[in-house]
């Protein structure tokens, strides 16, 4: 069994007067321990929303609507009511989230909030808990520990408050750790610190890890397993050697052609994907990326394209797949 096994989960937003989205349509996807696994797509394809509705923190209010299952380690995570879902979070569940200015409290010092994650879990308090929260500023690579905790967000670094972020979540040793775009805005130096901080975790610890990001660059180095999201599905899932070497759905083969490559010509522009992420068709009338895919053909529309398997365990949903190996030029001709 896998430790977290995500089954037709679904999210819907509803509000008087207003469309109902369906931010998350059935997405289905497994961790088992010490696996990194990959959420990947464009923004506003599902992928922080899933992260948001596996850990229990999107509102519970009337309007929105969650179903499908998270099963963490064979409890449902989305049957919890909300003081059993605080006693799993942080303690075996724990994420780092996309911006730490907005996420840390801009007007605590830094090591309360670090503190307070080891007493509400942990059971340490005083002398003990701040020995301990240095320890873990210095794990994460922030000099002069003591001296930061006494500090606020806005006295650190993005690089510092991501790694602050980390430190919390890392805090209580969980199972699961769901890292949500964790080098947004950062330099490249310190991107690969923070990816290689988290790789490290991964190996000393035995930590899943559910990475959701847009940046292929960081799939290539981090993730075993891929799930390429559009409009909230899951439209392909492979190993990650199988899906650069010979990926099957448009989307994907359209991300990989406009990654910018150092092998590049001069002044050669970039192939990004024609249209928007908003020119979807509604799932229950077709692909959601008709409307954008140069391979479109008449059985896109009418009816949902259907999940294929390969033998391989190499998955995706398209009628016309692209088969074949992709070379990274052809990734860009297929766009053109």
């Amino acid at each position: 069994m896998a430790l977290l096994d995500v089954e037709d989960l679904s999210v819907t937003f509803a509000r008087r007067g207003q469309r109902t989205v369906r931010a998350v349509d059935g997405v289905s996807f497994s961790v088992d321990a010490g696996e990194v696994v990959g959420l990947v797509g464009e923004s506003g394809c599902g992928k922080s929303v899933t992260s948001l509705a596996i850990m229990g923190l999107l509102p519970r209010q009337k309007g929105v609507h969650i179903g499908g299952k998270a099963s963490f380690d064979g409890t449902d995570l989305l049957q919890l009511d909300a003081r059993s879902m605080r006693d799993v979070r942080g303690r075996d569940v724990a994420m780092i989230f996309q911006d730490p200015l907005s996420s840390l409290n801009p007007v605590v010092p830094l090591g309360i909030q670090v503190t307070e994650v080891l007493q509400r879990h942990r059971g340490m308090k005083g002398e003990a808990a701040a020995k301990e929260a240095a320890a873990l500023l210095d794990r994460v690579g922030i000099p002069d520990p003591r001296r930061r905790l006494k500090e606020f967000p806005h006295q650190l670094s993005g690089g510092m408050r991501q790694r602050a972020l980390i430190a919390m979540a890392v805090a209580c040793r969980p199972r699961l750790l769901i890292a949500d775009e964790p080098t947004t805005a950062l330099d490249v130096t310190i991107q690969a610190q923070i990816l290689e901080l988290l790789k490290e975790l991964v190996r000393e610890s035995g930590t899943a890890l559910v990475m959701i990001t847009h940046d292929l660059g960081v799939v290539a180095g981090m993730c075993d397993t891929i799930n390429v999201l559009y409009a909230g599905r899951v439209i392909e899932t492979a190993r990650r050697r199988p899906l650069f070497a010979e990926p099957h759905h448009p989307y994907t083969v359209g991300l990989l052609g406009s990654v910018p490559r150092l092998d590049a010509g001069r002044g050669e522009r970039l192939t990004p994907i024609p249209g928007s992420v908003r020119d979807v068709l509604p799932w229950p009338d077709g692909c959601a990326f008709a409307p954008r895919c140069h391979r479109r053909v008449d059985a896109c529309v009418g009816e949902p394209p259907e999940l294929v398997l390969t033998h391989t365990g190499h998955s995706y949903r398209c009628v016309n797949p692209v088969t074949g190996p992709v070379a990274p030029a052809r990734a860009q001709e297929e766009q053109a």
